[in-house]
């Protein structure tokens, strides 16, 4: 790898990007060229912010008026920048495609690229089949989030720390092994370290809402970096510890909506990017936004805080795809924020995930008499085109179903012109694979590969951002149809399901909470649910309402959004986290219904035809789903399932 001298630009860019130190320039694939937009080159870049508290567009980040300052009354900090752009801008598509990082990690390449996967792609494996390159985007990443694990290779936030602050931190580790180790941060991330001397209160319990029995302090003991417990008995598989202590000097986490606000305003609006190097033109006219899972739920917030109009007005990302996000937001912006913490049904509960509003237009809650929506923060021309993408298993585990009904559950929720929803029914959290496996689960993983309907929504979005060609119509499951019901009244005809359900709470984490991001209830006080929707069932176990690949509107057998723990891991009868079910037909039921395996070739090829048409999957892609559909036929009548 060819490291170049630590370059400064000397220039002042802006007054929130004041400098850009460039760590690494290299060509890509050894500057061979990539399609219509020629040779490609790789950025590695520190990028130098500072924020003026006093700015009404950084009001909202909570905390940033109590950090250390300039002499300016700006407070300073930095980010790491990963770019992938075409050697020559003016080739490009004029398109810059952000990636909100989860955890440090760069997945457009392996999502639209059928690449594998790396923190510092190089090779052609890394790349796969150069999809994004051949249509001309600039790929982006930068740091946005603070207490990444040490691993090489991440996008980094130094977010600022305000000294001497100290508050109440909530720990929770459901081990999946004995061990006598409990971790204070979410699984291998960085913690929050408890002050030697402050009280700690350690607690078991085998449910989410059951009442916590408290662990005498004789049994364990606080490791003397303060980022771990130790316990001799044991921490046993399937039980939920949590561990409420204090905490100091917390980093100001929204400062990472603030620098992804003003790096795309940068790009956009006063240089390509890195194009600073040198006085070039102007080529990225738009910039669409893109997160998965975390990085989804930091977009709904992006939006939420108003972040899409920098300091100056002008819209920030013209389009915004939240995929597998579900009703969430996430603990972004708040003291002592763990950005890292999610939520489900069984992991990560009472975190700051799953809060009202959960709808784009303002909807008023009937308990709290709250009325507001994700979008009612932003003037009408700083809102975005904006995609919601969902599987099964976010109905499950995501409390998706809030996004588009009403906050009392009884009807469908209005969209605005500018939102799509679409449920890709009988997918996962993740794609899967071929042929399944368990992981850790009492059923085998769902296999279904949804990859494909997102490079046509890529398409699809691009088209809508650059030259207002509407996208296909939402299509997810509405009360209206009957194809979303109450989860009591769920059944599926392939066997038994979790009785537990992400439920969304009226949490109350104190009376500063909202205000001034302040947290002074930890465990919070649980009120009143919100409703618990799901999509309904159709005769051969596959959700209705929604945009099917090939092997769910031909299935081989169930395809579910939900999963048990395996006994192994421990709470059997618990739902495993983000993953589905695939619950096959025998082979001798699968050559009844649908005859020989060309038959079943003909089907699926039919179906993928069908989508290509609907603009739900690219033309190119048809071979690629069709075969995988058949290997998975293969996998099956093969009886090798375990």
């Amino acid at each position: 790898m060819r490291w170049l001298v630590l370059l400064a630009l000397p220039c002042l860019l802006t007054a929130e990007v004041t400098r850009i130190h460039v760590v690494d320039r290299t060509d890509v694939l050894d500057g061979k060229s990539l399609g219509p937009a020629g040779a490609y080159e790789r950025v590695v870049a520190k990028v130098r912010f500072a924020l003026d508290p006093k700015l009404s567009a950084n009001r909202i980040i909570h905390d940033l008026d109590l950090a250390p300052k300039n002499a300016q009354g700006k407070v300073e900090f930095s980010a790491d920048l990963y770019v992938l752009k075409p050697r020559d801008p003016a080739q490009g598509n004029g398109v810059l495609l952000f990636e909100v990082s989860n955890r440090g990690g760069k997945g457009l390449l392996g999502r639209f690229n059928s690449a594998s996967g790396s923190a510092d792609p190089t090779t052609q494996e890394h790349f796969g089949d150069l999809y994004l390159m051949k249509q001309g985007y600039t790929l982006v990443w930068l740091g946005w989030q603070w207490d990444l694990p040490k691993t090489p290779g991440l996008v980094r936030l130094d977010a600022p720390v305000v000294k001497g602050l100290k508050g109440p931190v909530r720990a929770e580790f459901i081990p999946n092994r004995l061990g006598n180790v409990m971790p204070l941060g979410d699984r291998n991330h960085q913690a929050y370290p408890a002050v030697a001397g402050e009280p700690i209160t350690l607690t078991r319990r085998n449910e989410p809402e059951a009442k916590p029995e408290v662990i005498p302090p004789a049994s364990w003991r606080l490791s003397p970096d303060g980022q771990t417990i130790q316990m001799d008995a044991g921490f046993r598989p399937g039980v939920i510890y949590e561990a409420v202590y204090i905490a100091q000097d917390p980093r100001v986490q929204g400062a990472g909506m603030a620098a992804i606000r003003d790096l795309i305003s940068f790009m956009k609006h006063q240089s390509d990017g890195l194009s600073v190097l040198g006085d070039q033109p102007r080529f990225l006219r738009h910039a669409i936004g893109f997160g998965v899972s975390q990085s989804g739920r930091f977009l709904r917030t992006f939006l939420y805080n108003g972040m899409n109009a920098d300091e100056k007005g002008r819209k920030v990302f013209d389009g915004v795809w939240a995929d597998v996000a579900g009703g969430g937001r996430g603990s972004f912006n708040h003291r002592f924020a763990q950005p890292s913490r999610d939520g489900h049904a069984f992991l990560n509960v009472h975190y700051q995930t799953d809060l009202y509003p959960f709808t784009d237009l303002a909807l008023e809650d009937p308990v709290t008499g709250r009325k507001e929506g994700i979008l009612s923060r932003l003037k009408p021309e700083s809102v975005p085109k904006i995609f919601y993408t969902n599987g099964s298993y976010e109905y499950w585990g995501r409390a998706a179903a809030l996004i588009h009904v009403t906050p009392d559950g009884r009807a469908d929720a209005p969209l605005p012109p500018t939102t799509r929803i679409y449920f890709l029914a009988g997918t996962q959290h993740g794609s899967g694979r071929v042929p399944p496996v368990r992981q850790s689960t009492r059923n085998l993983a769902n296999p279904v590969d949804f990859r494909p309907i997102h490079r046509a929504l890529l398409e699809a979005m691009r088209a809508w951002v650059v030259r207002g060609v509407e996208p296909p119509e939402s299509r997810y499951p509405r009360i209206a149809s009957g194809e979303l019901i109450p989860a009591s009244a769920y059944r599926n005809p392939a066997g038994d399901h979790p009785r537990r359900i992400l439920p969304a709470f009226r949490m109350d984490y104190g009376p500063e909470f909202e205000s001034k991001g302040i947290v002074s209830k930890e465990p919070p006080e649980i009120g009143a649910p919100f409703p618990v929707l799901i999509p309904k069932s159709d005769p051969a176990g596959i959700d209705l309402g929604g945009v099917r690949m090939p092997e769910a509107i031909h299935p081989l057998g169930a395809l579910t959004g939900w999963n048990f723990r395996s006994a192994g891991i421990g709470a059997p009868k618990e739902p495993a986290a983000m993953i589905g079910s695939f619950l096959p037909m025998t082979p001798e039921a699968i050559k009844a219904r649908y005859g020989q395996r060309d038959d079943y070739i003909e089907r699926v090829t039919d179906a993928a035809n069908t989508l290509i048409r609907d603009r739900f999957m690219l033309t190119e892609d048809r071979g690629r789903v069709v075969a995988r559909a058949a290997a998975l036929y293969d996998s099956v009548v093969s009886k090798k399932l375990k």
